[in-house]
């Protein structure tokens, strides 16, 4: 495998998010690559020569002052043994609504690309993928699954009132929505040939 050496503090990246959610995800990419390299042992410039990455820009990751290129955070990746998403998971909390097009994303310094990290499997998770198809009419009401389990919804295409049965969210194409489903929850299409990704989460 080939990757592209790069020596420059230009590979940081600074995304198009503002304010508290980017600063909360570069605080918690530079944690987290911290976290990693002392967990293996590593000094800085053990990882940097591993990575391919410049000593200098790894520094800079480490104190949080820019946000890495999605192929930056790859390499990092591949040399301390673990997935992208160890880097930039953030927090779990009750309910997650993102919506299209907002949220930190790591960018890529090579094409118009860019990565969202939606959620992180925590260790130990078991994931089921579904795609839906819902037609508008009686909304599935679904009650409590097992205490602990957590149902991520991504809708494709249409619209849709979802998430917890006492306070769904109007979604529309892109938008994302996480809850906690050991609580009763719903999915109304509002609109013909609704479709969505759900994922449900489960230990």
């Amino acid at each position: 495998m080939t990757t592209q050496r790069s020596k420059r503090p230009t590979d940081i990246n600074v995304d198009n998010a503002t304010g508290n959610d980017a600063a909360r995800f570069i605080t918690g990419i530079a944690a987290s690559v911290r976290r990693e390299r002392e967990r293996l042992g590593l000094s800085i410039g053990e990882l940097a020569r591993r990575s391919e990455i410049s000593k200098s820009t790894l520094s800079q990751i480490e104190s949080g002052s820019g946000n890495p290129s999605i192929e930056t955070l790859w390499m990092l990746a591949n040399a301390l043994s673990v997935p992208v998403s160890r880097f930039i998971e953030v927090p779990r909390r009750g309910v997650e609504l993102i919506r299209r097009g907002e949220g930190p994303k790591a960018a890529s310094s090579q094409a118009d690309y860019t990565a969202a990290l939606l959620a992180a499997s925590p260790v130990g998770v078991r994931r089921d993928v579904y795609q839906l198809c819902v037609q508008p009419g009686q909304p599935k009401i679904s009650q409590s699954h097992m205490p602990g389990t957590v149902e991520h919804l991504i809708i494709s295409s249409g619209r849709a009132l979802a998430g917890l049965a006492n306070a769904p969210v109007d979604l529309g194409p892109g938008d994302y929505v996480s809850y906690p489903a050991d609580e009763p929850h719903v999915f109304r299409a509002l609109e013909q040939d609704t479709y969505a990704v759900l994922i449900i989460e489960s230990v």
